[in-house]
């Protein structure tokens, strides 16, 4: 009985899972990449709010990157702010919040 069970239950085709999250954070990261300094280092840093961190070594990218940020994506990015950048005495941070 459990064989003829068996042969009469039929799957379903495994469905793409949707990554809307993961593809609207790469759409982000590849604005900024073609915006920013190619030595930058960029990060995202989500607690409740959604953060983007952009580590600079030369600060005058650094304040080229605080002037073309709010232009960037439509103007997605608030409150930027500079700062120290965490186990990297030699690079400078710029800090914004992301409303997507």
């Amino acid at each position: 009985m459990n064989e003829e069970l068996e042969s009469s239950v039929e799957y379903l085709p495994n469905q793409a899972r949707p990554k809307i999250v993961s593809d609207e954070l790469t759409r982000i990261l590849s604005s900024l990449r073609d915006a920013c300094p190619d030595t930058a280092l960029i990060s995202f840093d989500f607690d409740g709010d959604l953060y983007v961190h952009i580590d600079i070594r030369n600060l005058e990218d650094v304040a080229f990157t605080e002037t073309i940020l709010p232009m960037q994506c439509r103007g997605i990015f608030h409150d930027i702010r500079r700062g120290s950048t965490p186990h990297r005495p030699f690079f400078h941070r710029v800090s914004a919040r992301v409303e997507i």
